[in-house]
């Protein structure tokens, strides 16, 4: 759990750092010739788009950016009461360490998926009705997700 919340600070760090340069931005661009600031703006990452890999009913309740390298969905499906994670590669290429984990976020129970995949990892799914759930992915070493989130409105108590 250590490595996610130090995702969020760098997330964080990486906000700030943003919004100083948008501030700064008028000023720089002041100075630049007209033909240098076509050019100079770097395009930022497109996120990974949720691919249906969880199947049929399953609807996107949250999702965290990996970085540039892709995005950990979380889905659920209101008939069945289940939750599904699946992390999903910004682009697809060669096989790289991935995973696609889900869990209660107040017990151990946790349900995982990881290998070398060139596309995404999972599904993976928990019936959480009525819970909170821990979920995160990992592309290559960089890891995003959230805890005891999405919470069901039923009060249940699960061991």
């Amino acid at each position: 759990m250590t490595i996610i919340r130090r995702a969020s600070a760098i997330g964080a760090a990486l906000t700030a750092t943003a919004c100083a340069a948008i501030a700064l931005a008028p000023a720089a661009a002041a100075a630049e010739p007209t033909a240098q600031r076509a050019t100079a703006a770097p395009k930022a990452a497109a996120a990974a788009k949720y691919n249906g890999a969880c199947g049929g009913g399953y609807s996107v309740v949250n999702s965290a950016q990996i970085g540039t390298k892709g995005t950990v969905f979380l889905t659920y499906n209101s008939a069945t009461g289940k939750n599904c994670v699946v992390t999903v590669r910004t682009t697809p290429g060669k096989a790289v360490h991935m995973t696609a984990s889900l869990g209660f976020a107040s017990s151990t129970t946790t349900v995982s998926d990881t290998g070398y995949y060139t596309t995404y990892a999972g599904p993976v799914y928990l019936d959480a009705r009525g819970l909170c759930v821990t979920w995160r992915g990992e592309i290559s070493g960089e890891v995003a997700g959230k805890n005891g989130t999405n919470c069901g409105s039923l009060a249940a108590n699960r061991h």
